[in-house]
């Protein structure tokens, strides 16, 4: 119902901000990237991955990837923030700018806090006996999916978002933060698949699968995002400065003229 409502209403946007304005439109690339994360998100959440999830780690680290990495990638380079804007009257629109610009999102908008969000926890989920609680219980469950999302969506926003951020970091310390993520998953993976320090209640050809999953899949994603970041990235032009004449110089031809 969520990803119904999700698509239901990122559709009409988008074609009422082609309406309103035909010079300007709006990219068929934003609303088919939007469309694809709301069908990941759903195939993370919906029977057979559910099913799987439920009873196998494996199925488990599958909706992970599906629900905390690749789903938001597709939501947020389809610009639904963007979209808003381009679609809310005036005073409304500054609202939502103010919003963006404010403090706390600027605090939740830093590298570092997306970061620990999005992967700092997993060490607390698989290295603590938090998995297998939140596993045992269908609301702490949901909740873990709310945060997979959530922390997903962030971290893409972040790294390679195109809608308006409070003060986005450059390239190379986005890149540098994606280089951090991709290690640490790497990191948490193969303690899985040793089974070092890792407090899941799994066989271990399950545990060892799904750090496979994890390994793997988790690459991919962080390389998808990594092109997003490339492909979205628009150089300023850079300005140059005139030079004004030192004043002993400006004397002496002074001097001679």
């Amino acid at each position: 119902m969520f990803v119904v409502l999700l698509a239901g209403g990122y559709v009409p946007l988008a074609g009422r901000a082609r309406r309103r304005n035909a010079q300007a439109g709006w990219s068929r690339w934003r609303t088919g990237w939007f469309l694809a994360g709301c069908a990941l998100l759903a195939a993370g959440l919906l029977p057979p991955i559910a099913s799987w999830a439920h009873g196998d780690f494996q199925g488990h680290m599958l909706q992970h990837l599906l629900i905390g990495m690749y789903a938001p990638l597709g939501l947020v380079l389809g610009a639904p923030v963007t979209l808003l804007l381009r679609n809310l009257p005036a005073e409304q629109g500054r609202r939502l700018t103010g919003l963006v610009q404010s403090r706390p999102v600027h605090v939740l908008a830093n590298p570092v806090t997306a970061l620990l969000l999005s992967v700092g926890t997993l060490g607390l989920l698989y290295f603590t006996p938090l998995y297998n609680t939140m596993s045992a219980n269908m609301g702490l469950h949901w909740l873990l999916h709310a945060h997979f999302l959530l922390a997903g969506c962030l971290f893409a926003y972040v790294i390679a978002g195109p809608d308006p951020a409070p003060a986005r970091p450059r390239v190379p310390v986005r890149l540098v933060v994606l280089g951090v993520a991709i290690a640490a998953h790497a990191v948490i993976s193969q303690l899985m698949y040793g089974g070092f320090g890792i407090n899941i209640h799994a066989p271990v050809d399950q545990v060892q699968g799904g750090a496979q999953i994890m390994y793997y899949g988790g690459d991919i994603a962080e390389l998808l995002l990594a092109v997003a970041l490339v492909a979205t990235w628009r150089p300023q032009p850079a300005t140059r400065r005139a030079r004004r004449p030192r004043r002993g110089a400006e004397t002496a031809r002074t001097a001679v003229l």
